[in-house]
């Protein structure tokens, strides 16, 4: 292992969003050599072979076209995503990939037959400060005041599979509560990172919006169940500390992913968060989905989605289930959207 001082090289590499919270002045030697990378560990690395990924997204928000030979800030992490990669953490600094645009690197498995292949990135080191010591998302977390998240109403926003609708149905929600006169809380405790679903939220009227890399971490796959109930306390209160007063809880993927359904079916959860819509892409999907939520003892307020945008498939879930499904109108309308909130946790649930 040998460290260089690289400052000004990295600085002016492309950071991106995950790495956000990350201080730039802190960025100032590179690790090389016979190390091994850890769950959100800092890498600068360089664009080998363009793949799915041809754009990078930056802290900003805005997505930076690369090209071969471009040097990137991304952090090391595992993905799980059935229309795009599945991935881990290499075991070194051996060539790898790009596997989301919000910077991850990691070792691609496989990914979706759509997919061409994932970008190729050679990693040149493991970014650190001063001392050499690897930056990690991890040092970066927020560290909000203990509050009572109890009190404050909240409904949950789950779905059959990635892609079913969550976010869209979370932030016209939340566009929804925000008329109705609440700060609403936005927070997205699981999946892999990126700034389009907190832009969002944060543009439907968030008073403040946070995710899992708030927390540390750049995906939430494989990061251990301990991990995952440290995220949500840990953005729930933050949430509480910053003023909001109504929280909307996105949940990536969907019932069946392991993070996923380790959070559904934590009891301390469920009497934290019991109101729940639910976002499918078709009337089956609905059902079964529903149907295992409200067997876990959830509150289904309601199905949303992608079915709305069919009039048939929304209307033969609506007579299956007995549900109510609330299109992006309805989510919206400040009447509807305070009826959706848990009032308050329910004492027990199992």
């Amino acid at each position: 292992m040998n460290t260089t001082n690289q400052h000004t090289r990295i600085i002016n590499a492309k950071q991106s969003f995950v790495t956000r919270r990350v201080a730039t002045a802190d960025m100032q030697t590179l690790v090389c050599g016979d190390v091994k990378p850890q769950l959100g560990d800092l890498v600068l690395v360089k664009v080998t072979e363009l793949g799915h990924h041809k754009r990078s997204e930056r802290v900003d928000g805005r997505r930076a076209t690369i090209y071969e030979g471009d040097e990137i800030i991304l952090a090391y992490g595992d993905r799980y995503a059935p229309d795009q990669f599945e991935s881990r953490i290499p075991e070194d600094l051996s060539p790898c990939h790009m596997v989301a645009a919000g910077g991850i690197a990691s070792q691609a498995l496989c990914w979706h037959k759509r997919i061409s292949g994932p970008t190729c990135i050679e990693p040149i080191g493991l970014i650190a400060n001063k001392d050499g010591k690897v930056l990690n998302l991890a040092q970066y977390r927020v560290e909000p005041t203990p509050s009572n998240i109890a009190h404050i109403p909240s409904t949950i926003v789950v779905g059959t599979s990635m892609n079913a609708g969550k976010t869209t149905t979370a932030a016209n929600l939340i566009h929804g509560l925000n008329s109705a006169g609440y700060k609403v809380g936005g927070m997205k405790i699981t999946g892999t990172g990126a700034g389009g679903d907190l832009w969002l939220m944060q543009d439907s009227g968030a008073h403040q919006v946070v995710d899992f890399t708030d927390a540390g971490f750049p995906t939430s796959f494989n990061i251990g169940f301990d991990n995952i109930l440290d995220v949500y306390h840990r953005l729930g209160q933050y949430l509480v500390s910053q003023g909001c007063t109504a929280l909307v809880v996105e949940i990536a993927d969907g019932l069946y992913q392991q993070e996923t359904r380790f959070i559904l079916e934590n009891s301390e959860f469920k009497r934290q968060f019991n109101h729940v819509l639910f976002a499918a892409r078709e009337a089956m999907g609905a059902q079964s989905g529903a149907t295992w939520l409200q067997e876990q003892g959830y509150n289904v307020q309601g199905i949303s989605g992608q079915i709305c945008a069919s009039p048939l498939a929304l209307r033969e879930a609506a007579n299956i289930l007995q549900l109510p499904v609330f299109d992006l109108v309805a989510l919206r309308n400040p009447h509807i959207a305070r009826t959706l909130l848990s009032p308050s946790p329910r004492k027990q649930l199992a």
